[in-house]
């Protein structure tokens, strides 16, 4: 019993002990699992779905931007105390518009009146973005409406920011009413007097600028905008580059007539005090740029727009005085001007540096030398500068227009072209001004820098105008005093380079000829007869030719006229009008251009209107007239009636030039005279055996000047016979029967014929001659025939053509009583005929058709 108590307890205490200490292997790396009795943090919910509460419902139709945000969301946020809130705000409101524009235009005044709070803004990504979204959206959305009322929302606020305590916002101001004033000019000359007070302000001493010359650059270039505004008469002056806007935008700056006196004294007062503030800070930059050894890129850039601030500030104030009767105050004012500007700025002239320079930094020196000499030159007549002050001027005036200020390299050049084109329109006034050896000096100067530069410069035309305004201003020098020999001296070598210069120019650059035509043509109008100025003038037409057409090696080569505008054209014609004695070599170069097939007929008749002008007034030799008149018929070409081709001048241009031909020799005085000179020339041209069209334009000629009975000599009449008898059966050839019958063919016939009838009704014996000679080419006509036609079938032709030819005359009632006595020459022409018919040679048909010709002259001598 003791034992099994034992055993039972021992084997219960090991069981216990088997249970507590039981041991879990782990394989290495493994994570321990959570203990049992670890708590569960996960939550784990379902969402509550309202569809009253849905945002999306709320903007369903709404415009939205990229973030999913409203017109008047953003315009909130533009509101925020975090600025970077304030910029997504403005970058979604460029979005939204972009994507809806109408959003624009349908709250731009909602839009513009929140926005403008942020121009004062004291984050400066926030200001910049503001400046793009009105600069790229804004305002180029709103330019078609009504400007003025949103720009008047925003102005006040640009003013206060203008007057801020933080320099960066005063700045940015700028900016924003500089690019108000570029979409809306009017603005400034609403503020100007506030604008130019606070450009004052910005700009006085001990300012941001010497430290900061980026930011004086960015201000310079509103100023320089707004100035250009005011309305001076000669803003367009190429000074500078910069395009200055329309003086029709200018309009609502055009005082009344009532209050003119007093709003010109309010803006010339201000432009008086704002000029000394504008010297003074082109003043301290002068120490600056000479301690240093080179002139850096954003001092230059801030001296020039200075510069050029100060030129458009004086050009104001010198036509402001002039536009308004400001007598009693102009005298200060003048004062007040020559003060400042001779002390301070003229003074320093000229500004160079201290230090040995490189070629380009040489160049930025004499552009600014360039800006000071300009305001002085457009004050030269008010300031009367003491004569060393303005020698230092000429001097360096002479030494720019002669290159020897500029270095000879591609970017001197260049640069010299470019600041040359300022200096070159006060030459005109200033020689005019000028006596003794200065006046010698610059007119050397100037005559060089004309024929230095090629023809395409835009400094080419620059002198041209000044050339122009020496020549013909009020104090121009068209007739100077015959003792002043260096000035007539000058005006020839001008005149003589004008048409040598039109010939370079080509036809490539037609408003530069045209410019040069105008001057040539109102020298010939101011030439005097006999006068020096008019055989000057007279010279020009031999370096003329070459513009019209020349010969070289026995080609015809035709110049500049032909290719240039119409506008170009006529000038050149009208210019020929003013030559004393037009020289038979030019009217041989213009003949030539009027036989150009490109030449339009209109400038055709032009010509000859003028020139027939020119002979009226004795200034063409009778002889050359004629010659000229001769010439154009019998060189035309007219393509034959079958022909369409376009490239040649068609049969209606070419009958009325003859028609204006013939007017024009009736008008040319003693007709006996014309008539003698006329009838030797055609003779000529006859033994050429002209084409049809060109013959009948010669003999309408002729027989204009002609009378009943004829006055043609004997010789002329045997030759015209033998040409009369072939040109008569050239014309009854000349309209092919499938191109035009019946009474189509009859009239351009008798069109052809014409002229024939009036001579043998005016001359028997002619009429006479040229039956012979028809009855001669029946049987001996063989040189007649045509390459393509054997004996028998030309001969055939030939004499249908000499019947058809009969038959016309005798249509025609007055032909019908000339022929009626020639009996024996019709006669002959029967004999051979029926010569003709006797040959044993012809067919059946052939013998019908000579029958048949037989018969219609048997009609006609009936």
């Amino acid at each position: 019993m003791g034992k099994m108590a034992k055993t039972k307890g021992s084997a219960k205490k090991q069981q216990k002990r088997g249970v507590d200490f039981k041991k879990i292997k782990r394989k290495l790396g493994r994570k321990l699992p959570p203990p049992k009795n670890a708590t569960n943090t996960e939550i784990k919910s379902k969402a509550i779905i309202l569809p009253e509460q849905s945002l999306a419902a709320d903007k369903a139709g709404l415009a939205l931007s990229k973030k999913g945000l409203t017109l008047k969301e953003l315009l909130q946020q533009t509101s925020h105390y975090n600025a970077k809130v304030r910029k997504d705000g403005l970058l979604g409101m460029k979005d939204l518009f972009a994507k809806h524009p109408e959003e624009l235009k349908l709250h731009r005044y909602q839009v513009i009146e929140k926005l403008r709070e942020r121009i004062s803004d004291d984050d400066k990504m926030v200001r910049e973005t503001l400046y793009q979204l009105f600069k790229s959206v804004i305002l180029p959305g709103c330019k078609e409406d009504d400007q003025g009322l949103f720009i008047s929302l925003m102005m006040v606020y640009i003013f206060n920011a203008m007057t801020h305590l933080a320099i960066e916002v005063r700045l940015m101001a700028f900016k924003f009413f500089d690019l108000v004033v570029q979409h809306y000019p009017p603005v400034f000359s609403m503020y100007s007097e506030k604008i130019l007070q606070n450009y004052g302000e910005i700009l006085r001493k001990n300012q941001f600028y010497l430290e900061d010359k980026g930011k004086l650059k960015n201000v310079l270039v509103g100023l320089i905008h707004c100035l250009s505004l005011l309305p001076s008469k000669k803003l367009e002056v190429n000074s500078f580059e910069k395009k200055v806007p329309q003086q029709g935008v200018l309009h609502a700056f055009e005082p009344d007539m009532a209050t003119e006196s007093t709003e010109f004294a309010v803006i010339i007062n201000k432009i008086k005090d704002f000029l000394p503030i504008l010297v003074d800070c082109f003043q301290d930059f002068i120490p600056l740029i000479h301690s240093l050894p080179m002139l850096d890129g954003q001092s230059f850039d801030c001296m020039v727009s200075i510069l050029q601030s100060i030129d458009l500030v004086v050009r104001y104030f010198v036509s402001g005085t002039d536009k308004v009767n400001l007598d009693s105050h102009s005298p200060m004012w003048d004062q007040v001007i020559s003060s400042v500007l001779l002390k301070k700025l003229f003074a320093k002239f000229p500004v160079n540096p201290v230090h040995h320079l490189s070629v380009k930094d040489s160049e930025k020196y004499f552009t600014l030398n360039i800006r000071i000499a300009e305001i002085l030159f457009h004050l030269n007549e008010r300031l009367h500068p003491a004569a060393d002050l303005l020698e230092k001027f000429l001097a360096f005036l002479e030494y720019a227009l002669l290159g020897k200020i500029c270095s000879d390299t591609r970017s001197g050049r260049a640069v010299r072209e470019k600041q040359i084109l300022t200096l070159v329109p006060f030459i005109p006034k200033l020689i005019a001004q000028l006596i003794g050896p200065w006046r010698s000096r610059l007119l050397e100067a100037f005559a060089k820098t004309f024929l230095e530069f090629n023809p395409e410069s835009p400094v080419k035309l620059a002198c041209l105008s000044a050339i122009e305004e020496m020549l013909f201003s009020g104090e121009g020098m068209l007739y100077p005093d015959e003792c002043d020999s260096e000035l007539w001296n000058h005006q020839i070598a001008w005149m003589r380079e004008l048409p040598l210069l039109l010939i370079l120019l080509g036809e490539r650059h037609s408003s530069s000829s045209q410019i040069l035509l105008h001057l040539l043509l109102r020298l010939g109008q101011c030439s005097i007869v006999n006068s020096l100025l008019a055989l000057e003038y007279d010279k020009i037409q031999h370096s003329l030719q070459k513009f019209f057409s020349s010969y070289e090696g026995g080609n015809l080569c035709y110049g500049p006229f032909i290719k240039l505008s119409r506008d170009c054209q006529e000038l050149a014609i009208c210019c020929l009008y003013y030559f004393s004695h037009l020289d038979s070599l030019l009217l041989k170069s213009v003949v030539s251009c009027c036989l150009c097939q490109e030449l339009d007929p209109f400038i055709l008749f032009r010509m000859i209107e003028v020139l027939h002008s020119s002979y009226k007034a004795g200034h063409i030799h009778i002889s050359d007239h004629i010659s000229f008149f001769i010439t154009l018929v019998s060189g035309f070409k007219v393509p034959p009636s079958a022909e369409g081709d376009t490239k040649f001048l068609n049969h209606g241009t070419f009958k009325s030039l003859s028609n204006v031909l013939c007017t024009c020799l009736s008008e040319m005085g003693d007709n006996s005279l014309v008539f003698l000179i006329l009838e030797k020339v055609i003779m000529e041209q006859i033994l050429l055996k002209p084409s049809v069209d060109n013959a009948c334009a010669m003999l309408r000629m002729l027989v204009t000047l002609d009378s009943e009975p004829t006055t043609l000599s004997e010789q002329s009449i045997i030759t015209l016979s033998k040409f009369l008898a072939e040109y008569l059966i050239d014309v009854m050839h000349c309209v092919p029967e499938n191109e035009a019958t019946g009474s189509v063919a009859f009239r351009q016939q008798r069109y052809y014929v014409l002229p024939c009838f009036f001579l043998f009704e005016r001359s028997l014996n002619l009429l006479n001659l040229v039956l012979k000679v028809m009855g001669s080419l029946i049987v001996d006509g063989d040189s007649l025939s045509s390459g393509n036609d054997n004996r028998s079938t030309g001969q055939l032709r030939r004499l249908n053509a000499i019947v058809s030819a009969l038959l016309m005359m005798y249509s025609d009632s007055k032909m019908k009583q000339c022929l009626s006595s020639s009996r024996t020459e019709l006669d002959l022409i029967s004999q051979r005929i029926c010569s003709l018919q006797s040959s044993e040679e012809w067919s059946a048909g052939e013998r019908h058709r000579i029958q048949q010709a037989l018969d219609q002259l048997k009609t006609i001598k009936s």
